[in-house]
């Protein structure tokens, strides 16, 4: 009996061109999703007649009430080793296994230095402006070079932002609650004396920690509020370490210079979403592992992940 795959968020529809699923072309049929599912509803919906599921990072979430609606699912694989938003208790319950891929940090370091340069040098409204015949410059651009770059977070993707900032001359400067000295040093960072201190003195500050119940909301009103009018924001790693309304309301009032954003709390962003419109915003729809290398990863090792599912040895067992 051939068994049914389906394909999660597969928004540029790639999925069946980013690898080669001849591997697994016997035994599965592969069918790709290329919008949103709005509703759990209408996910289970969706997903009734599958076997298999392939979801990209966490873009839906696989919670004990879906996962109960979805007597098929045998195999759920997921990009990348880590993955916080399915239920690995229940999957277990329900006979679910669960896969991951590898993957690579690069593009969202890369990513973020898209969205600070950009906000710096204005590119958005000076590129816009020249195609539609506006003014002839209209911005003055902030500079790198010698100013601070406040880092929070230095993990592998910190700690690769943190080496750009420092080819750029930036003083990069450093924070997490269990960040030590020579950790920071040999990323080329100092680490800041506090969480206050870091945002206070820094010029760029971008965020780089794994969400958990310490980092949920770690930037709030008081926090952003010490923040300099002239300095920028930018968030590529999850929306809810930056409390969202707190954020809106200094972009509104022009409390800082400006923000970077590619994560949300709702994603897809609803039309009517006040992100959508906020000024000094400049917001990418989560680009940050979208990249040809990363998807070509994510994709042949779910095709291997089938693979050694179909052959009773799953590889890269997640939970």
């Amino acid at each position: 009996m051939r068994l049914r795959c389906a394909v999660l968020d597969d928004y540029q529809s790639v999925a069946a061109t980013a690898a080669d699923w001849s591997p697994v072309a016997d035994d599965v049929d592969v069918v790709s999703f290329a919008g949103h599912f709005a509703t759990e509803d209408e996910l289970a919906g969706a997903l009734a007649g599958f076997d298999i599921v392939v979801t990209l990072r966490e873009r839906v979430a696989f919670p004990a009430r879906l996962i109960e609606r979805l007597p098929r699912l045998r195999l759920l694989v997921a990009s990348g080793m880590r993955n916080s938003v399915i239920d690995y208790a229940a999957a277990e319950r329900h006979g679910v296994t669960v896969c991951g891929t590898a993957g690579t940090s690069t593009p969202p370091v890369e990513l973020t230095w898209a969205l600070l340069l950009a906000l710096a040098r204005g590119i958005v409204p000076e590129a816009n402006a020249l195609r539609s015949g506006g003014p002839w410059q209209s911005t003055v651009g902030a500079d790198l070079a010698g100013r601070r770059l406040g880092l929070l977070g230095l993990g592998k993707i910190g700690s690769r932002v943190a080496r750009v900032g420092l080819a750029f001359g930036m003083d990069v400067v450093a924070w997490s609650e269990n960040l030590t000295r020579e950790r920071a040093e040999e990323a080329g960072a100092v680490l800041a004396p506090s969480l206050e201190e870091l945002l206070a003195t820094s010029d760029f500050v971008s965020v780089h920690l794994v969400l958990s119940d310490r980092t949920r909301g770690l930037l709030g009103a008081g926090e952003l509020g010490l923040m300099r009018a002239g300095s920028y924001l930018i968030n590529t790693s999850r929306a809810a370490i930056v409390d969202q309304d707190a954020l809106l309301d200094v972009l509104g009032r022009g409390a800082i210079a400006g923000a970077g954003l590619d994560v949300f709390d709702a994603e897809p962003l609803p039309a009517d979403h006040p992100m959508r419109t906020a000024p000094r915003l400049l917001a990418t729809p989560h680009l940050g592992y979208v990249s040809q290398s990363n998807y070509a990863t994510y994709y042949r090792h779910a095709v291997e992940d089938i693979r050694a599912f179909l052959d009773g040895a799953p590889v890269r067992l997640l939970g």
